[in-house]
């Protein structure tokens, strides 16, 4: 370790999202929105985790690449995250894709989506790079990642999650040696290599790197500048540091933020339905594996400022209650009963409706005597009295965006289409 180090590496760097995602595999969810700007967990967006962690990690410099339908995520970011002041040296650039290299070109690749505002990174000068994906939901201290970076002398570091062999093949894997040099790069491989000393497991890439940053400018410019590389950092730039250079792998067990609560490291691509429903229905159990709750590490977003949630009516099948359920502020559950649910600000519950295993987005209204059960209901929907999803698998794979394992996606534009 480098015994003259005085004050956290993060004081030196700066964090640069890459939020422009399509997330396509969310289907209608990402309709109107990027898959960054999706709601999460009650009241965050799925990006405020990459922006918290790099707060919460120390890092003061942030610089947030946007493209894909942008409008929310850039609207979120200026009510959420204005925040930060020049005057302390720190600063929160959003940086749309707006041909300022050339007058037809937007971002081409997450390396170009850096590589197009490369003189507004330089003004900053920052001595080291955290390239973070803005569409995973985990907690993560980046000060350690930058220590190994320094002290292992790398030209890059990747962040890695261990994970069974065999499920590493949608990932880009790592295959290191004894000491986590990365010898070999292998984008979605049928046969994943296995960890040195763990061959049950492989290092897939979280799309997190460190760099020095003047290391990082010269590769781009270099990457710019040939005429058959796609722009990316999986696909191109990593690989040609690990033929050319030294490239590392970062363990995310060693910078997973935990409580005191949660067991294991906790990582998730919330980029399915499925996926969606499962993560968000997880903080309803009683002892869920990401803990939002932990004031230590806090998500920051947008404060809406709302009024509490009210329960109302205490009549026999007419009663407001909610087991193992989130509810978040402006919520009125109006003689409805809630079951491992999750709601956003702002819904309305009325009477007689039941629902389970239910992700609510914000500002939704539930019928009467509605019945929902594993649904993702999307932003400001009215859900019609006596609506029942989640009995007849069939008529639900009709009327609504149904998945394999039978979570069904509702929005306003397929509700507007029933024949009631």
């Amino acid at each position: 370790m480098n015994e003259k180090r005085i004050q956290p590496l993060s004081r030196d760097a700066m964090a640069y999202v890459l939020a422009g995602g399509r997330g396509s595999r969310l289907k209608e969810l990402t309709d109107r929105r990027a898959k960054p700007a999706v709601y999460f967990g009650g009241k965050a967006r799925i990006i405020d985790f990459a922006l918290s962690n790099a707060l919460n990690s120390g890092i003061r410099r942030i610089g947030v690449a946007t493209q894909y339908k942008a409008h929310s995520l850039i609207r979120h970011m200026q009510r959420g995250w204005n925040f930060f002041r020049p005057e302390r040296n720190e600063s929160f650039d959003i940086l749309p894709a707006s041909q300022r290299v050339s007058e037809t070109q937007w971002y081409e690749g997450t390396a170009d989506a850096v590589f197009q505002n490369i003189d507004i990174i330089e003004s900053y000068a920052p001595e080291y790079m955290v390239i973070l994906a803005g569409d995973h939901v985990y907690k993560m201290d980046y000060e350690y990642m930058l220590q190994q970076h320094v002290d292992s002398g790398a030209d890059v570091t990747v962040g890695c999650l261990e994970v069974p062999r065999m499920e590493a093949v949608g990932f880009g894997v790592m295959h290191v040696d004894e000491k986590d040099q990365i010898v070999a790069f292998v984008e979605k491989p049928a046969d994943p290599p296995g960890i040195p000393g763990n061959p049950d497991f492989a290092l897939a890439s979280m799309g997190i790197y460190v760099f020095h940053t003047k290391f990082l400018m010269d590769a781009l410019k270099r990457d710019a500048a040939d005429p058959g590389s796609s722009r990316d950092f999986g696909k191109d730039i990593i690989p040609h540091i690990v033929k050319n250079g030294k490239a590392v792998a970062h363990r995310f067990a060693s910078s997973c933020v935990r409580s005191d609560f949660e067991r294991e490291p906790y990582w998730r691509d919330v980029g399915t339905i499925d996926a969606y429903w499962q993560a968000n229905v997880d903080l309803t159990a009683v002892t869920p594996e990401l803990d939002i709750y932990d004031k230590s590490w806090p998500i920051w977003t947008y404060a809406e400022i709302n009024p509490p949630a009210k329960f109302v009516h205490d009549d026999e099948d007419r009663r407001g209650s909610a087991i193992s359920s989130v509810v978040s502020g402006d919520c009125i559950i109006s003689g409805s009963t809630l079951y491992n649910s999750l709601l956003f600000t702002g819904v309305r519950a009325n009477s007689y409706s039941r629902l389970e295993g239910a992700v609510i987005l914000p500002n939704v209204r539930i019928g009467r005597r509605a019945q929902l059960r594993n649904v993702v209901i999307d932003h400001g929907v009215t859900i019609p009295e006596g609506l029942v999803v989640g009995e007849d698998p069939e008529l639900d794979a009709k009327r609504f965006r149904r998945t394999e394992t039978g979570i069904c996606l509702i929005t306003q534009p397929m509700i507007d289409k029933l024949d009631l």
